[in-house]
């Protein structure tokens, strides 16, 4: 490959070649392929060899859209992002109602993906994807609705992903534990139970809040420690930016 395909710092800055013929691939049934595997066998399993041969396409035709494995991971990560239902401005429900909305589908596709994780901090410049692009005018634009100046608005933008990341990755390396065993949350639970009930008996706290969450429904436990997480975000979001502004 020659060195100059190296030299882009992201596929959105690398230009696109100029090819008379019609390329034996396109991006999009490259990039679909690599989803599917990234789903079903996880980031371990994606390499350029193994995508190439799943395609049944040479190294000349995969090359032509993406440098290297870091440029593919970039165009999936943005396809994933695609999934993410935006906030819609003028939401009847208000503005903590639609990022609610967003911030519930991002976590849903980030659990979706859970791969994803592992790599978001490795996506290079995700941020300047189409559809991550897509996404932030739009929850942008509801915060600003909602009283928050534009530096502000961004503030804010980058607090909900915060949260939202930071929860599904907890979760996400959860549920491929999970997966991995075999078994189900409540039965992984229920076996484990013995053992952190003996951990927290010296720790009166701790032992109180087991005891209470002992035979829960998890799943829904998750959901709403989510839900109550990100309540608390958005009000203190408002206390900080729109009460201040006196809007």
């Amino acid at each position: 490959m020659p060195a100059d395909e190296q030299s882009f710092p992201s596929v959105w800055a690398r230009p696109q070649r100029q090819r008379r013929e019609q390329p034996a691939l396109s991006r999009e049934q490259i990039v679909a392929a690599a989803l599917s595997l990234l789903d079903t066998e996880g980031i371990g399993a994606l390499s350029m060899r193994k995508l190439g041969a799943q395609l049944n396409a040479g190294a000349t035709s995969m090359y032509t859209h993406v440098a290297n494995k870091d440029e593919l991971i970039e165009l999936v990560v943005d396809e994933v992002y695609g999934e993410i239902e935006a906030p819609v401005p003028g939401d009847a429900a208000g503005w903590q109602a639609a990022i609610t909305g967003c911030a519930h589908s991002i976590r849903s596709t980030l659990l979706r993906h859970p791969w994803i994780v592992s790599v978001l901090g490795e996506a290079g410049v995700a941020y300047l994807g189409p559809n991550m692009m897509r996404l932030n005018e739009a929850i942008l634009a509801v915060f600003e609705e909602g009283g928050f100046p534009l530096g502000a608005a961004d503030r804010a933008l980058k607090t909900v992903f915060a949260y939202v990341i930071g929860v599904s990755t907890s979760e996400a390396a959860w549920l491929t534990m999970l997966a991995r065993s075999g078994q189900g949350e409540q039965e992984w639970a229920e076996r484990l139970w013995p053992a952190a009930e003996r951990a927290v008996q010296e720790f009166p706290r701790q032992r109180e809040l087991y005891a209470a969450q002992r035979g829960q429904n998890l799943r829904g436990a998750r959901d709403d420690e989510f839900a109550i997480g990100l309540d608390c975000v958005l009000h203190g979001l408002a206390a900080r930016f729109v009460l201040e502004s006196g809007a």
